[in-house]
């Protein structure tokens, strides 16, 4: 990502007190600024602006994001071509599996996930549309990261680090890179507690026809269902089969 030569504090201020909202879901000036480390005037300052255009509400002395974030999600997330063309892909796969069925894109160096569907046994995840997380740690975005350039990985992992969610994240570059060819080379990623424990994850990238991987779908369930032949081959097969799909369909929108 390119860096800006003049950045201007006050809208990067703004940006950390919105993301540590998010993170909250709400929070009094004080309770920001010692999460912060900035003053409490700044805080302070900022949020009623916030207020003003509607960004932020306030109720009982402590702040949240208002619905015009969500309002401009919407607006946002229907600007991602993939988003139209996976949808139903993706329902399908939740609703042969009965597990959470996910679409991940990368923006910036990181995840972001632009689609969930709950089948009827799906686990509620803390990755709802909207959440961010690190590439690596997940199966999503390793499947994205194997068919990166391999110097935009290594500025990747230059910026964002490697950092470990469980005992079983990848946190050096030598074992990420032989994941990413590994993943190349059976076509699927596989999240095994990668980021969160007792979850695993089986992810497929959706690459158009000018090669270049839009994004990823996949499959995610409880360790006790997924595992054996369930894990190693049918839903592999039933993810790759979804994301040949949106890959096509996207190829010629």
């Amino acid at each position: 990502m390119a860096r800006a030569k003049n950045p201007v504090k006050a809208v990067k201020t703004t940006s950390s007190i919105v993301e540590k909202l998010a993170e909250l879901d709400e929070a009094g000036v004080t309770e920001l600024s010692n999460h912060l480390e900035i003053t409490k005037g700044t805080i302070h300052n900022h949020l009623t602006t916030l207020e003003e255009v509607g960004l932020v509400v306030k109720e009982d002395g402590k702040f949240r994001l208002g619905l015009r974030f969500f309002e401009l999600g919407e607006q946002t997330k229907s600007r991602y071509k993939i988003y139209d063309v996976a949808v139903p892909e993706v329902d399908k796969l939740a609703e042969e599996t009965g597990e959470l069925g996910n679409v991940l894109v990368e923006e910036h160096g990181r995840g972001f996930y632009l689609y969930r569907k709950e089948g009827e046994n799906a686990l509620s995840l803390d990755t709802g549309i909207g959440s961010r997380v690190y590439l690596h740690q997940t199966g999503l975005g390793k499947a994205i990261l194997a068919h990166l350039p391999e110097e935009r990985v290594h500025e990747i992992v230059d910026e964002h680090g490697l950092a470990p969610s469980t005992d079983q994240t990848l946190s050096t570059r030598e074992e990420l890179f032989e994941n990413l060819a590994e993943i190349r080379e059976r076509g699927y990623a596989l999240d095994m507690e990668e980021r969160a424990e007792g979850i695993r994850c089986v992810s497929a990238p959706v690459i158009t026809n000018d090669d270049v991987v839009r994004g990823a779908v996949s499959v995610a369930g409880p360790v006790s269902r997924m595992r054996g032949e369930y894990l190693e081959s049918t839903v592999p097969d039933l993810v790759m089969r979804a994301a040949n799909v949106v890959s096509i369909n996207l190829s010629y929108r």
